[in-house]
Protein backbone atom coordinates (compact mmCIF):
# COMPACT_ATOMS: atom_id res chain seq x y z
CA UNK A 1 0.00 0.00 0.00
CA UNK A 2 1.37 3.36 -1.03
CA UNK A 3 -0.05 6.89 0.57
CA UNK A 4 -0.66 7.62 -2.80
CA UNK A 5 -3.43 5.11 -2.59
CA UNK A 6 -5.74 7.86 -0.38
CA UNK A 7 -5.16 10.64 -2.75
CA UNK A 8 -8.22 12.08 -4.03
CA UNK A 9 -9.87 15.34 -5.44
CA UNK A 10 -11.76 17.29 -2.86
CA UNK A 11 -13.46 20.62 -4.62
CA UNK A 12 -12.44 23.47 -2.18
CA UNK A 13 -16.63 24.59 -2.02
CA UNK A 14 -17.38 21.25 -0.21
CA UNK A 15 -15.26 21.72 2.29
CA UNK A 16 -16.70 22.87 5.22
CA UNK A 17 -15.55 26.42 6.44
CA UNK A 18 -18.14 26.58 9.68
CA UNK A 19 -20.06 24.01 11.27
CA UNK A 20 -23.89 24.04 10.81
CA UNK A 21 -26.38 25.66 13.35
CA UNK A 22 -27.85 23.01 14.29
CA UNK A 23 -24.69 20.39 14.55
CA UNK A 24 -27.02 17.09 14.17
CA UNK A 25 -27.66 17.94 11.25
CA UNK A 26 -23.85 17.45 9.63
CA UNK A 27 -23.69 14.96 7.03
CA UNK A 28 -22.58 11.66 7.93
CA UNK A 29 -21.60 8.50 5.59
CA UNK A 30 -21.94 5.13 6.49
CA UNK A 31 -20.20 1.71 5.23
CA UNK A 32 -20.90 -1.74 5.04
CA UNK A 33 -17.24 -3.29 5.95
CA UNK A 34 -18.69 -6.61 5.29
CA UNK A 35 -20.66 -5.84 1.71
CA UNK A 36 -18.32 -2.32 0.68
CA UNK A 37 -21.53 -0.37 0.10
CA UNK A 38 -22.01 3.03 1.43
CA UNK A 39 -24.79 5.72 2.12
CA UNK A 40 -25.61 8.82 3.18
CA UNK A 41 -27.05 9.41 7.18
CA UNK A 42 -26.94 12.82 9.25
CA UNK A 43 -25.07 12.82 12.69
CA UNK A 44 -28.62 12.48 14.44
CA UNK A 45 -29.36 9.00 12.97
CA UNK A 46 -26.05 7.65 13.88
CA UNK A 47 -27.53 6.13 16.84
CA UNK A 48 -29.15 3.65 14.26
CA UNK A 49 -26.02 2.65 12.64
CA UNK A 50 -24.52 1.44 15.99
CA UNK A 51 -25.17 -2.23 16.35
CA UNK A 52 -25.99 -3.26 20.34
CA UNK A 53 -22.58 -4.30 21.88
CA UNK A 54 -20.69 -2.09 19.55
CA UNK A 55 -17.44 0.14 20.81
CA UNK A 56 -18.08 3.95 20.41
CA UNK A 57 -14.76 5.64 20.33
CA UNK A 58 -14.83 10.03 21.26
CA UNK A 59 -12.00 12.12 20.56
CA UNK A 60 -12.50 15.74 21.96
CA UNK A 61 -8.95 16.76 20.67
CA UNK A 62 -9.07 20.59 19.89
CA UNK A 63 -7.12 21.85 17.04
CA UNK A 64 -4.60 25.01 17.65
CA UNK A 65 -5.09 27.58 15.14
CA UNK A 66 -1.18 27.81 14.35
CA UNK A 67 -0.25 26.77 10.53
CA UNK A 68 2.62 28.48 9.05
CA UNK A 69 3.46 28.58 5.61
CA UNK A 70 6.71 28.87 3.99
CA UNK A 71 9.79 28.35 1.62
CA UNK A 72 13.19 27.79 2.34
CA UNK A 73 15.94 30.11 0.72
CA UNK A 74 17.63 28.76 -1.99
CA UNK A 75 14.45 25.95 -2.47
CA UNK A 76 11.78 26.14 -4.86
CA UNK A 77 9.41 23.72 -2.46
CA UNK A 78 7.22 25.06 -0.04
CA UNK A 79 7.65 24.34 3.87
CA UNK A 80 4.51 23.75 6.35
CA UNK A 81 4.86 24.16 9.95
CA UNK A 82 1.63 23.18 12.29
CA UNK A 83 2.35 24.68 15.66
CA UNK A 84 0.55 21.76 18.36
CA UNK A 85 1.51 23.06 21.82
CA UNK A 86 3.91 25.78 23.57
CA UNK A 87 6.52 24.02 25.45
CA UNK A 88 9.08 26.62 26.95
CA UNK A 89 9.52 30.14 25.96
CA UNK A 90 9.62 30.40 22.67
CA UNK A 91 9.99 26.35 22.51
CA UNK A 92 6.77 25.02 20.41
CA UNK A 93 5.93 21.20 19.71
CA UNK A 94 5.53 20.89 15.81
Amino acid sequence: MKVSDFDYVLPEELIAQEPLPERDRSRLLVLDRRTGTYWDRYFYQLPEEIAPGSVLVLNNTRVFPARLFGKRKGFTGHVEVLLLRRREGTRWEA
